[in-house]
């Protein structure tokens, strides 16, 4: 089966996310879509799907025009699509999930359970996979999941299969699981097209590698191209791509976590009994796949959290049961996970924004007014200092790209004297560039003498901005590593072993 895409454009009101795109799919190949955030890649993946209508352009398969109204159009004709986000009922069996949208009844119309039963253990047997077809989807890990989602494609008779961002939350060792089952689906015939911005990945597994910036082609690379080349690709310019860091100056002091416990509102454990320490100078990182405690974790020292026990102390200041105001008072440089949930108010300016948590300060404000010559000048200063891409200090931060929301969220916390830095996935949704100087600033941060805890649920990120390393898993601390750990170790303790502790 051979597919193309000719000059498929597709428009959002004035920005045009993709611009007369050319692309070519082959059997037996998986051709890597690599590009920043932003880049165009999952909406044109979305309209070869059927979810989004071209509004020009053509597709064609074995030489003859397609008009995919809608996802079904697209599965009849052979096509896949694994989401990032997966699109299974958690309640539902895997077999249950299997029929969804091709529900088989027998002859008095009741569901045919057994015959999709039937298929999830012949799918699954084919690719070595262990899956019960009775088990509950909410009750599967991740990684089982997205077999899952593997397997009611497959089941469908994909001769293309389309995976957008497959890795994002998988350990090591699933994302190495996934690579092999991506090459014996390849193997086979099946023709890949493989979503990412992580350029390991991509050299590692890729036939052929696409480049998307800005909505358009760039060109093709080889996939024995370097890390480098690849991310000037992406940019458009030279990245350092490893933030250059001295050995870390400890000093003493910092933050003391002893036996953190956060519960949930339903009474459920998500922080179980961590301790640790953060020293003035160092960076620690903890690690684990979403949605094992780190955000719960992270919220508790900024007290966003209620139901709390245990000690937070920073500089010997107690920080459990003080609200946010006390704790942003006390030095706690905050940047959430979700910068636009929590971290900005898109209708303010970008000057607003930078001072949303000192408005109250004398400097920006006289007589319950704003100074906004102060303001201004203030914004401005920050704008050119990190590189943040607007129009001026009264554009709305919700106009702003993604890298320069962030940008405007680092710039407000570091504006003012720290005692601790909390960043949690400081570079979740930027591009390469904004990584690039996201990562120097926080080292910079370090490199003053603040204590910095960086959550993030991206590896490449740990190993790069650690001095040590803490790992969770179901809430629970499983250890506490240095920074040249191996990642198949990382991986094992993400996956809630520590063979570290086996080995002493």
């Amino acid at each position: 089966m051979k597919l193309e895409l000719r000059g498929v454009t597709k428009r959002f009101g004035s920005l045009v996310a993709n611009d007369h795109i050319d692309l070519e799919l082959r059997s037996g190949e998986i051709h890597a879509l690599l590009g920043e955030n932003g880049a165009g890649k999952s909406t044109l993946m979305n309209v070869l799907y059927g979810l989004y209508q071209a509004d020009e352009g053509e597709i064609l398969l074995d030489g003859v025009p397609q008009h995919f109204r809608g996802p079904g159009d697209a599965i009849a004709a052979g096509i896949g699509m694994v989401h990032q986000h997966f699109m299974l009922i958690p309640v539902f069996t895997v077999a249950e999930n299997l029929m969804l949208g091709h529900e088989e009844t027998r002859a008095l119309g009741s569901l045919d359970i057994a015959a999709a039963r039937r298929r999830v253990i012949e799918l699954a047997e084919r690719f070595g996979f262990r899956i019960d077809p009775d088990a509950r989807v909410g009750d599967l890990p991740v990684g089982v999941q997205q077999r899952v989602e593997i397997i009611k494609a497959l089941a469908r008779d994909a001769k293309i299969l389309i995976f957008d961002e497959p890795t994002a939350v998988l350990t090591p060792q699933e994302t190495d699981e996934f690579m092999a089952i991506m090459r014996q689906l390849r193997d086979e015939g099946t023709a890949i097209v493989f979503i990412t911005h992580k350029l390991r990945e991509v050299r590692e597994v890729a036939d052929r590698i696409t480049v998307v910036r800005l909505g358009t082609i760039i060109g093709e690379a080889s996939p024995a191209a370097s890390n480098t080349e690849l991310a000037s690709m992406m940019v458009g310019r030279a990245v350092e791509l490893t933030v250059q860091k001295e050995p870390p100056r400890v000093g003493e002091g910092g933050l003391q976590v002893r036996g953190l416990r956060v519960l949930a509102a339903d009474g459920t454990v998500v922080v179980d009994d961590a301790d640790f320490d953060v020293r003035p100078g160092e960076v620690l990182a903890i690690a684990g796949v979403q949605g094992n405690g780190q955000t719960e974790l992270a919220e508790a020292i900024v007290g966003l959290q209620d139901r709390v026990t245990g000690s937070i102390t920073l500089g010997g200041q107690e920080l459990v049961g003080r609200s946010v105001r006390d704790v942003l008072d006390a030095g706690v440089g905050f940047v959430p996970e979700d910068r636009q949930e929590d971290g900005l108010v898109g209708t303010f300016t970008v000057a607003e924004n930078l001072i949303l948590d000192r408005s109250a300060d004398a400097r920006f404000r006289t007589v319950g007014t704003i100074r906004r010559r102060v303001l201004d000048a203030f914004a401005r200063a920050k704008i050119t200092e990190f590189d943040i891409r607007t129009q001026g200090p009264s554009s709305p931060a919700g106009a702003l790209s993604g890298g320069n929301q962030q940008k405007v969220v680092i710039a407000r916390e570091l504006s003012r004297e720290l005692k601790l830095l909390l960043a949690s996935q400081p570079t979740r949704g930027v591009d390469v560039g904004s990584i690039e100087f996201i990562h120097k600033r926080i080292v910079a941060t370090r490199d003053a003498g603040v204590p910095v805890i960086v959550v993030s649920t991206e590896l490449d990120e740990v190993v790069a901005l650690a001095d040590r390393i803490a790992v969770m898993y179901r809430g629970a601390i499983v250890g506490i590593v240095p920074a040249d750990t191996p990642r198949d170790v990382l991986g094992l303790m993400m996956a809630g072993e520590n063979p570290t502790e086996d080995a002493a």
